[in-house]
């Protein structure tokens, strides 16, 4: 699926001002959570990183111990 820059924003906009509802392009989507909502905005910022060449930085978190 393709996504655009647009779109993106049009999420941010929403999670920002707290909103599950969505309208894009004569769209409207509900989500049933703002994670819903982060969730659906990170997976875009990733395929549009990777269709621009650029790699999403990512983190790890390692945990060690002796015992």
């Amino acid at each position: 699926m393709s996504f655009t820059q647009a779109e993106l924003d049009v999420l941010k906009e929403a999670y920002a001002a707290g909103a599950l509802r969505v309208t894009h392009e004569g769209k409207t989507v509900e989500y049933g959570s703002e994670s819903d909502l982060l969730r659906r905005i990170r997976m875009i910022e990733s395929e549009l990183a990777a269709a621009s060449g650029k790699a999403r930085s990512t983190r790890t978190r390692l945990s060690f111990s002796r015992e």
